[in-house]
């Protein structure tokens, strides 16, 4: 496996990234909490990417895998910040992102705040305001306080170590909020979801595709499919959305 290259942001953070040449849109995946840019579904866009001849880039936000900084001291402002970063300073024209997860929060983030840059977007799971809507609304009394005057409170997961949730994040989380306000999409949308998500309920998929304006926007929801949702058929449908929002929404 290639060694990532490093890109230093504005901020000062060293982002890792890998990226291929090709013909524009550029494709550019983020990955979700806690993952990073070798799982399976940015490995499969990039192999089709190449095939294509398509240019391609995908990165780790800071605090997670090969990029500097501490998972525990990133916040979504942070991360949104490296994804900018990565786009503006790697990418020429338009871009076709893809998010995963929080790289959903991510995307849609970009896609408010740089609209004119994007020619597409594709959400697996799209996970956005999980830090209002998922920690703080489903934190007990004692985890709210804890978080609070702790500054952190630690959380079971069931993809390793527990998880750590501090008060920066869900403070910065509450700047951050897509649901809230208006969210134009004006180029090609499309939502992934599976219905057996069990870390992102089917409801706020429904939620964004009821919330996002924009005059070309679908959403499919997979019967079975969990929150990976990296099945071959499930990559198949990522590919399939890809190609849709390239193609000017297309079917």
């Amino acid at each position: 496996m290639s060694e990532p290259q490093f890109l230093t942001t504005p901020q000062g953070r060293r982002i890792a990234y890998h990226q291929s040449a090709g013909m524009g849109p550029t494709v550019m995946f983020c990955h979700g909490l806690r993952s990073d840019m070798e799982g399976t579904k940015a490995l499969h866009l990039e192999e089709w990417a190449r095939a294509q001849g398509r240019a391609f880039i995908r990165f780790d936000c800071s605090g997670h895998g090969k990029s500097g900084g501490a998972f525990e001291e990133g916040c979504i402002g942070d991360w949104a910040e490296d994804a900018a970063a990565v786009m503006n300073g790697l990418t020429e024209g338009k871009v076709v992102l893809v998010g995963s997860s929080m790289g959903g929060w991510l995307s849609l983030l970009l896609a408010r705040d740089l609209s004119e840059r994007l020619a597409g977007l594709v959400t697996i799971a799209a996970a956005p305001d999980f830090t209002e809507d998922g920690f703080w609304a489903e934190f007990s009394e004692a985890q709210r306080a804890e978080v609070m005057e702790a500054g952190q409170v630690s959380l079971p997961s069931d993809y390793g170590d527990p998880l750590i949730v501090t008060r920066r994040i869900i403070e910065d989380g509450r700047e951050r909020l897509v649901l809230r306000s208006p969210l134009p999409l004006p180029f090609p949308t499309r939502f992934l979801q599976g219905t057996a998500d069990a870390d992102v309920d089917p409801s706020v998929a429904l939620r964004l595709l009821d919330h996002a304006t924009g005059d070309d926007i679908r959403l499919t929801l997979v019967k079975g499919a969990d929150h990976r949702f990296s099945e071959p058929d499930e990559l198949s449908l990522i590919v399939t959305a890809v190609e849709e929002v390239l193609a000017g929404g297309a079917a």
